[in-house]
């Protein structure tokens, strides 16, 4: 096969002013458990990471874990409970999430960013009170049936307070912090932390750029049956409406009402991309058609639609 290197080129120069935009800016991209558990899809999503790493960009990664957690507790003879994309955590799956996320995940998330040459360092919520919580009280839910009930979430913490010193001198010394999702109230006391909404209080915290969502789906999908009727643009009044008509929902939910947050409150654009697919995080970082749906607030929106907010 004949290729012609004007293309890769002509891409090269495409991508140009993308990298000088996102020099020493940060990052912050949450993988979920969906895209680390196939070796071979960690492994290149490693290898964009470090590229990312290489051009200069500040790269911080969040992960959770929970197929992987589910897949362990139910090895170990109990089912866990999950509402509305939420896992309830009791004294089980507390262990399960310790063992699954600060060890067996972050470990070998680091090994493989590290072979990619990446210099990443794993690290949890607790490490350098990076991430400070209260335990989460018995809360009003509405599942993904309609149905209201009163969820007691068990071990599971509300960020209270983020002190990001920690990664900022990871950061200036060119390390890639690996965040696993726990974290310690100010008893001491570990926690299991959704770790989507880590990600975003840490973007937040860094003023990041991008918050960039990795899981095992387009992105967001008006049917969530129909991979053709992925949303590419959204604001929070267009995602809005598709929570209420159920088109938004599971473990989508969360990473939607994330964005959602962080794009309203000082994070310029965030994203939810499949992170199975080959270059997905280079194609929506680098090109103008990206590969996912990309959410942003409204005045970003104006920003980026050429909008007079005035008009």
């Amino acid at each position: 096969m004949n290729l012609d290197p004007s293309r890769g080129v002509a891409g090269l120069k495409g991508a140009l002013r993308y990298v000088r935009a996102y020099r020493d800016r940060v990052f912050v991209v949450k993988l979920g458990g969906e895209v680390l558990a196939d070796p071979d899809g960690r492994d290149q999503v490693a290898a964009q990471l470090a590229l990312l790493s290489s051009l200069g960009i500040r790269v911080v990664v969040v992960h959770g874990g929970g197929p992987q957690a589910t897949a362990l507790s139910r090895r170990l003879g109990v089912d866990p409970t999950i509402v509305a994309g939420r896992r309830v955590t009791d004294e089980h799956a507390l262990s399960v999430a310790k063992m699954v996320y600060a060890g067996e995940l972050n470990t070998d998330l680091v090994a493989t960013l590290n072979w990619h040459e990446a210099q990443a360092v794993g690290l949890t919520g607790i490490d350098g009170d990076l991430v400070t919580v209260r335990k989460r009280p018995p809360v009003q839910m509405v599942d993904d049936d309609g149905a209201t009930r009163t969820v007691d979430f068990g071990w599971v913490g509300d960020v209270e307070r983020v002190e990001p010193r920690v990664l900022t001198a990871l950061l200036d010394a060119r390390f890639m912090p690996v965040v696993a999702s726990l974290a310690a109230d100010d008893r001491g006391r570990v926690y299991n932390v959704n770790a989507d909404t880590v990600a975003e209080r840490l973007a937040v915290a860094l003023h990041a750029q991008k918050l960039i969502f990795l899981t095992g789906a387009p992105g967001v999908l008006r049917n969530r049956e129909d991979p053709t009727t992925l949303v590419a643009f959204a604001d929070p009044d267009d995602l809005a409406e598709l929570i209420r008509n159920g088109a938004i929902a599971g473990g989508m939910r969360p990473k939607v009402e994330a964005c959602i947050r962080a794009a309203t409150s000082g994070v310029e654009r965030t994203h939810i991309v499949d992170g199975r697919e080959p270059d997905a995080i280079l194609m929506e970082v680098f090109t103008g058609a990206g590969s996912g749906t990309m959410i942003v607030g409204r005045k970003e929106k104006a920003t980026y639609l050429g909008v007079d907010l005035a008009d």
